[in-house]
């Protein structure tokens, strides 16, 4: 089966340098999505970490907040309003940070936006 959430390479780029103190690790601000995580079948595309965007972005919204439920798990969630997305297939998601940058990918079935309904996505980060 293929691997369906990746870290970007620009993620891995900031924390190595982040690691060695060279830069400040921007902080994770958002979350994108996008209806370009299947084919034309319905199956899921796996992401690779060379991208630097969703295949086919369709908005961006601020996180609602973060959790730890883990020591080495941070859980990133958002929330669309029932105005957000309606009528959309949404197959990608996708954590930016302050800077702008997609720093990882999570690709599935297509999940439908209805406009009467709220619909909330966690992605955990897990080191």
């Amino acid at each position: 089966m293929a691997q369906n959430v990746i870290i970007t390479k620009k993620r891995r780029e900031n924390l190595v340098k982040a690691s060695a103190g060279a830069v400040a690790l921007p902080k994770i601000v958002g979350m994108a999505f996008g209806n370009g995580g299947v084919d034309e079948s319905g199956m899921v595309i796996a992401p690779m970490e060379f991208q630097s965007r969703l295949t086919s972005e369709i908005f961006r919204k601020e996180i609602d907040g973060y959790s730890f439920p883990a020591d080495t798990t941070c859980r990133y969630e958002c929330t669309l309003t029932e105005s957000e997305l309606a009528g959309e297939e949404i197959s990608e998601i996708g954590l930016y940070d302050e800077n702008g940058d997609i720093i990882c990918i999570k690709t599935f079935k297509e999940k439908g936006k209805d406009s009467d309904l709220e619909m909330t996505f966690a992605l955990d980060d897990v080191f």
